[in-house]
């Protein structure tokens, strides 16, 4: 079983003296139960671990209950430390403010709990860290697996990673493909729209929601304007609700939008959007033919590269504290442009769907970023910066 290195951050806050509650916060079937399982095995701290994912919506007391017998553990055994652990904590309406009440108890009468909370994406955060539990918490971010983490633990090659994605539980699927899409589409997309999205968000128009997954991961890698997005919806929305729920399928880790890079703030945010999914999964499921047939297209197999490009930039944006544009204007383009508070770094990527373009040259005269990287055919080849670590490519910018 493969060791990620978030473990080992889990260990170290861990060991540390209480101070901040831990939250592991990912999308589903990254690994995040397995990594709390590993630590369990690891850690000589006693530990309480408990599931909400089968309690009642409404039933906020159980928080409580959970706490409680952490602490009579405590006071029975003598221990002077324990681990309460929490998953899918998001699942229990005004969950935060029943944390925020057990753990200030905690402080206030010197009781050595500490905490950690799991929960699917971001959504989590704005369903009550930010708010309520301001200055108690620290997070740990869970992302979908790279290209080198998915061929040490199941042999992946870079084909297969490129189209099949990055979720471990079906990459024992992948010889059968209908069964791999049945997977991914009932124990993935399905609960994570249908639970961690529309269970945590108010949602208006669920249908028009999940319409907008499909078409965004259908188009990963494409610019689509919200008039040519509202033609193609069967549902009803407005360019604004349309914005706002790939906002939201963002934020879930699913498929976002990138704005195109710009001085002006307005115009980013006026601008069409490139769609990029976080797992090529995500875009396989609405848009492949099949693995062969795929690959023997390079126009089409460029789409694949050129998104499993973008997915392993967009992974780490929030950990490395950086945002990811898209540039174009006219006939040139360049594919993502990461910017830091330090400058920054322009990435072409030549996969073959394009036979030339000089938008690095333009991009270079315009905005003078800091870097640029060619990342495919004359430069960086696909496989090594897939192996990159992010960090080290936003070290070039600072």
């Amino acid at each position: 079983m493969i060791i990620r290195d978030t473990l080992q951050c889990i260990i170290d806050r861990m060991n540390e003296p209480r101070r901040f509650i831990q939250v592991l916060a990912g999308p589903r079937q990254v690994g995040k139960s397995t990594l709390i399982s590993q630590f369990m095995r690891q850690t000589t701290i006693p530990v309480t671990s408990v599931n909400a994912d089968a309690v009642g919506y409404d039933n906020i007391e159980w928080i409580a209950e959970q706490w409680d017998k952490a602490r009579t553990a405590i006071n029975l055994y003598h221990e002077p430390e324990h681990i309460l652990i929490i998953d899918e904590i998001q699942k229990i309406d005004n969950w935060s403010e029943v944390v925020k009440r057990e753990w200030d108890a905690d402080t206030q009468t010197g009781c050595n709990l500490k905490v950690i909370l799991l929960g699917s994406s971001r959504l989590m955060l704005k369903s009550g860290l930010t708010e309520s539990l301001a200055g108690r918490f620290e997070l740990i971010r869970v992302m979908h697996w790279s290209f080198s983490e998915m061929e040490k633990a199941f042999g992946l090659t870079l084909n297969q990673y490129i189209y099949y994605g990055g979720f471990p539980g079906a990459a024992s699927l992948i010889g059968n493909e209908r069964r791999w899409r049945n997977y991914i589409q009932s124990s993935i997309i399905d609960p994570a729209i249908e639970k961690d999205v529309l269970m945590t968000q108010r949602i208006l128009k669920p249908a028009l929601l999940r319409q907008t997954f499909e078409l965004g991961c259908a188009y990963s890698g494409e610019l689509l304007s919200y008039s040519k997005m509202t033609g193609q919806l069967q549902d009803a929305g407005n360019t604004t609700t349309i914005a706002n729920y790939i906002n939201t399928l963002g934020e879930a880790n699913l498929v976002g939008g990138l704005q195109k890079y710009s001085v002006d703030t307005a115009r980013k945010y006026m601008s069409v959007p490139k769609f990029q999914v976080y797992n090529n999964a995500l875009m396989t499921i609405q848009n492949g033919r099949g693995f062969e047939k795929e690959l023997l297209e390079p126009q089409r197999w460029g789409r694949w590269v050129e998104s499993a490009v973008g997915a392993h930039i967009v992974n780490h944006a929030d950990e490395l504290d950086y945002k990811v544009y898209y540039w174009r204007d006219h006939a040139d383009e360049v594919d993502f442009i990461i910017t830091t508070r330090f400058g920054s770094l322009a990435i072409e990527v030549k996969s073959g769907r394009r036979t030339t373009n000089k938008g690095i040259r333009v991009f270079n005269q315009l905005f003078h970023p800091k870097m640029t990287m060619i990342v495919g055919s004359g430069g960086f080849s696909i496989e090594e910066f897939l192996r990159l670590d992010m960090d080290r490519v936003i070290g070039l910018i600072e």
